[in-house]
């Protein structure tokens, strides 16, 4: 399978700079899978397009102000991406970063008068390890000195919208870790989250991390050669339980986001059998995958090329997304982040 069959054609301006003025009013492209047919709806309406009875599983992980910028000793200006958190106690962290060429491991960045840290391995192409100086609540502190780090696609000076603390973070996000946001959730409200059990339909919560695998560019001419780096997922033992008895009663599960559904079908054993537990995960779906766990996936519009695309085509058929796609470009919706929905059922 080669990366060119995963591209498509896309206007600058239809890559959305600001989210929808009310989250629940995005536009809804809806795919069914087995006819082919496309509609369009919004996405205020959900409750009545989903399956009925069905269990809508979401991602509760928070994005933090993960993005650092500071100075060298030298003088210079670095920036610094926190990907993962490597050693708990004593704030070590795996980092994306620009400006840190020639730097070696022992030299110190600083970034607030609080807070300064050491390379403990030496930025190599864009990436390192460095352990902060300790303080009482690190990710306090990085709430005061940290940026939500925006897609690179969102052109816009960092730090210029405090809004974007608010609207780039689902409503139920919980549980801090992610460097950015599983889009596909940004869309709902606490009013349309409460409104679903008039229609039957059940809410359950997992968590995955997002981190710089889902956004890893594939890079390679030949998708099967593509690897993905690892996220940390976690899955409640009554949340594994539910979504078992869901599908033992012959009811659906709709994922929501591509996040969600990597770290469901993660958990899954060789008999196919959903795990709970925390676990981490570099699966990669890709057309020829064999779900086991979803039976349809709400999500946002996807990078041309991206592992993100490949697994929305996974799930729909290659030739169906780019169909849903060509008609999403005809019809004006919004992409990426901060765009509007696609409903595949």
């Amino acid at each position: 399978m080669q990366l060119a069959d995963f591209d498509y054609d896309l206007p600058l301006e239809l890559i959305a700079q600001e989210p929808a003025p009310e989250r629940s009013h995005s536009r809804l492209l809806r795919v069914d899978r087995q006819s082919g047919n496309l509609s369009h709806r919004s996405f205020s309406g959900i409750g009545g397009l989903l399956p009925a009875g069905c269990l809508l599983v979401l991602n509760d992980t928070r994005v933090f102000p993960a993005r650092l910028r500071g100075q060298k000793e030298s003088g210079g200006r670095i920036e610094v991406l926190l990907v993962r958190r490597l050693l708990e106690q004593e704030e070590t962290w795996a980092v994306l970063c620009k400006g840190g060429q020639n730097m070696r491991a022992g030299s110190r960045v600083y970034f607030a008068p609080e807070l300064s840290a050491t390379w403990q391995t030496a930025p190599y192409e864009g990436r390192g390890v460095l352990q902060f100086s300790p303080h009482a609540d690190f990710l306090q502190l990085l709430e005061q000195v940290g940026e939500v780090p925006l897609p690179p696609y969102i052109k816009r000076a960092p730090g210029t919208r405090l809004e974007d603390r608010e609207r780039y973070q689902t409503v139920y996000a919980r549980y801090p870790g992610a460097i950015a946001a599983p889009t596909a959730g940004l869309h709902f409200t606490p009013e349309l989250l409460a409104s679903l059990p008039q229609y039957g339909i059940e809410t359950a919560f997992i968590t995955l991390h997002v981190g710089a695998g889902t956004f890893q560019p594939v890079r390679v001419e030949q998708v099967e050669a593509h690897t993905m780096e690892e996220e940390e997922y976690d899955i409640p033992s009554a949340v594994a339980e539910r979504i078992r008895a869901v599908k033992g009663s012959g009811k659906k599960i709709v994922a929501v986001g591509t996040t969600t559904t990597r770290a469901l079908e993660s958990a899954c054993d060789e008999k196919g059998v959903l795990q709970a537990g925390r676990r981490r995960t570099s699966l990669f779906i890709y057309p020829g995958f064999r779900f086991q766990v979803i039976d349809g996936l709400i999500t946002n519009f996807h990078l041309p090329r991206s592992t993100l695309l490949m697994l929305v085509s996974a799930f729909a058929g290659r030739e169906l997304i780019l169909k849903a796609y060509t008609e999403a470009v005809a019809q004006r919706y919004r992409f990426y982040s901060y765009g509007d929905v696609m409903l595949i059922v």
